[in-house]
């Protein structure tokens, strides 16, 4: 079964819930590094979703105008 891909609002929330267990927690130095490697993942997925849809808005407004 394709696994179904991961939307903006889901990142945004896991990384929501990363950045809880950082400050809320005292982490292991090897699961710390573990979630600050999923966050910059996660941070460069939000990144591109939101430059793609830039993107597309703009050329829908183009060809309205």
């Amino acid at each position: 079964m394709a696994k179904k891909e991961q939307t903006y609002g889901e990142a945004m929330q896991e990384l929501q819930d990363i950045m809880g267990s950082i400050e809320n927690e005292d982490l292991d130095v090897d699961i710390l590094l573990e979630k600050v490697k999923k966050a910059a993942t996660l941070i460069k997925f939000c990144k591109d979703k939101l430059q793609k849809t830039n993107v597309e808005i703009q050329k829908i407004l183009d060809e309205i105008e």
